[in-house]
């Protein structure tokens, strides 16, 4: 039943006690082949903080005038454009009426932490957006931008470019060699 060589205990009668030893080819049932390399459940940091909404003013400056807009714009991006820009961003104005809107928005975010192995962090993704709402869908709207989404023109029009082969390359963080980016 146990290989030979796997160590063994003693409890405190004396009694052995055999340690059972993995085999060498066991494979773990959390990679996938989809992923080679990577762990499946493995969790990627978010490519920028929370509150670094001024490394794209632009945003910052329409989330806070404006957060429908941006949600739906993350939103037709998340749902992977079964519900448009536009849907999303009435349906996400209504609740700001209500004062839910920060729920709805949540759900998103889990959504595309889900897609994108993105890591929780220190407090729920729910308290995030019921306390830091414009800061929390501005990290997530940089965060589709930095994997190559074009965020003004939607899921469908990303999709047709990548089919295409005319992808937006991701933002990276300093500049090569030279000062030019590749």
């Amino acid at each position: 039943m146990y290989p030979s060589h796997s160590p063994h205990l003693h409890d405190k009668y004396g009694t052995t006690i055999p340690v059972p030893v993995p085999p060498e080819s066991h494979s773990s049932p959390y990679t996938s082949a989809a992923m080679p390399g990577r762990a499946r459940g493995s969790v990627t940091p978010w490519s920028t903080g929370l509150c670094h909404c001024m490394d794209d003013p632009g945003n910052c400056l329409v989330t806070c005038l404006c957060p429908c807009i941006t949600f739906g714009q993350i939103a037709d991006i998340v749902d992977e454009g079964t519900c448009s820009c536009v849907a999303s961003g009435v349906v996400y104005g209504l609740l700001c009426l209500t004062g839910m809107a920060c729920l709805y928005s949540c759900f998103y975010r889990s959504r595309l932490r889900g897609q994108h192995d993105l890591e929780e962090g220190p407090v729920p993704d729910c308290l995030i957006h019921c306390c830091c709402e414009p800061c929390a869908l501005c990290q997530e709207y940089r965060e589709l931008r930095n994997r190559g989404f074009d965020m003004g023109i939607g899921w469908r029009a990303n999709m047709e470019r990548q089919r295409r082969g005319v992808m937006l390359a991701p933002v990276m963080g300093a500049p090569a060699i030279g000062g030019m980016r590749r």
